[in-house]
């Protein structure tokens, strides 16, 4: 027996969750470093803060994945994950820009530094089951138009996420200048709008979106929850990832270098475009020129975003015509090709143009592995190979933080645009790997 096919409603309510998800995460990604320096780390230093985040994920998603596969509850299967981590991740938000508050008990620093690993740990907490639940919920034909969903509503999220300062202090006149050490208040308030959309959303794709019970998906000759039989509990983990499928090895290449991409784009880019555009010193983190280029940050990560957005539409009927891994190498090539212009462009304008490349390259990273990863999955460990595929998104990132401060510092004398360049030569190794990556669904296919 096939799975239901679902309506586009449907689908789109069923992803909802991820609007707040990633209007929380594009907050997070778009002033983290401007914070982390405001309370007082020095660029190299930025990378080292950012590592926290990464390495929880590391060690979280793959637990996250492995009780999800053999959780049923009143509340379903990947639910009960979806509001814990949102929960957290809500917390985090309203604490990260207000750690200044407490520095009777630890240095702001330490605070900011704390809420980052929470609220990152906590947005993998949510999303990870979230991309389990496409697989769970959708027939394979569906599967593309489901993870492009995903990606359109977390684009609109992150492009409202990364806008929000930038529009609360230019058009409600919520004040964008602070003393030094000190978070302005037009962050304070976007972080606060954002952890109460997280919640919000979240609660509307609860509401709306059942689950397959396990005699549903035994219906669909699908295990609903897997059998405690292995004799291993959680070291059960290891076998699945020594037995990972191929396609998700091949993946995995791929994952790495895009995602050590991205996360150099997302630590770097403020520090880049103050000192490349606005011709700041590298010393200057406290000026209102800086915090200019920290919202201005926010707008074009808000570009690329709405470009995603768009572009996820087309996702499907691109990938339909010319097949799953030409469109994701095509993307990546473009967003790789982005990502260097901006050493080339002297005004912040011209950011905009590299920020469209990285938009379509972004959409591309949020569905294509996803769509290509799931038709090589049993069924049955939908949850935990999610969490562990998980893992070729933190190890690089905490690669990257281990080595960028180095490279930053000893390479490029704390210039942060050479980062930006190196990262989108690395984008553009991610595309050619594509082409050794099996998609074993349009094998079938053919």
């Amino acid at each position: 027996m096939k799975k239901p096919k679902l309506s586009f409603w449907e689908i789109w309510n069923m992803s909802v969750g991820f609007l707040g998800i990633q209007m929380g995460f594009a907050l997070q990604n778009g002033n983290a470093s401007r914070i982390l320096q405001t309370f007082g780390a020095d660029v190299h230093e930025l990378s080292w803060f950012w590592i926290v985040a990464p390495l929880t994920g590391l060690i979280v998603q793959p637990i996250i994945g492995y009780y999800s596969d053999r959780t049923w509850t009143w509340l379903g299967r990947r639910r009960p994950f979806f509001l814990t981590g949102a929960i957290m991740a809500a917390i985090g938000l309203l604490l990260m820009p207000n750690a200044g508050s407490f520095t009777h008990v630890l240095p702001a620093l330490w605070i900011g530094a704390g809420m980052l690993m929470i609220m990152d740990a906590s947005f993998n907490v949510a999303m990870e089951p979230f991309r389990a639940l496409v697989a769970d919920k959708l027939p394979s034909d569906q599967r593309t138009l489901g993870y492009s969903l995903q990606t359109v509503l977390i684009g609109i999220g992150a492009v409202i996420g990364s806008w929000l300062p930038y529009i609360l202090g230019n058009w409600f006149g919520v004040e964008m200048s602070a003393d030094a050490g000190t978070i302005p208040q037009n962050v304070i308030v976007s972080f606060v709008i954002g952890a109460i959309v997280l919640i919000t959303t979240i609660i509307w794709t609860i509401v709306r979106t059942p689950e397959y019970s396990p005699e549903q998906l035994a219906q669909f000759n699908e295990t609903g929850i897997e059998e405690h039989n292995d004799g291993q509990g959680l070291l059960s983990i290891f076998s699945d990832i020594s037995n990972m499928p191929k396609t998700m090895k091949q993946l995995g290449i791929v994952q790495f270098f895009s995602w050590f991409a991205l996360f150099s784009m997302w630590v770097f880019s403020t520090p880049a475009v103050a000192q490349h555009i606005y011709g700041l010193s590298r010393d200057d983190t406290h000026s209102d020129l800086y915090q200019e280029a920290g919202n201005w940050v926010g707008i074009i990560f808000g570009v690329y975003n709405l470009v995603s957005a768009i572009y996820a539409f087309l996702l499907p009927s691109i990938a339909k015509k010319y097949g799953r891994k030409a469109t994701h190498a095509f993307s990546l090539s473009i967003g790789g090709l982005g990502l260097i212009s901006m050493y080339f462009f002297s005004t912040p304008g011209m950011l905009i143009i590299s920020m469209i490349g990285v938009g379509i390259a972004w959409a591309s990273i949020l569905a294509m592995p996803y769509a290509i990863l799931a038709g090589s999955i049993p069924a049955h460990k939908m949850g935990i190979y999610m969490g562990i595929f998980n893992l070729f998104i933190t190890i690089p990132q905490i690669v990257s933080s281990i080595t960028n401060g180095f490279i930053v510092n000893g390479l490029f004398d704390n210039y942060a645009i050479y980062a930006i360049v190196l990262a989108g030569v690395l984008m553009l190794i991610a595309a050619f790997c594509v082409r050794f990556v099996d998609d074993v669904d349009e094998q079938v296919a053919l």
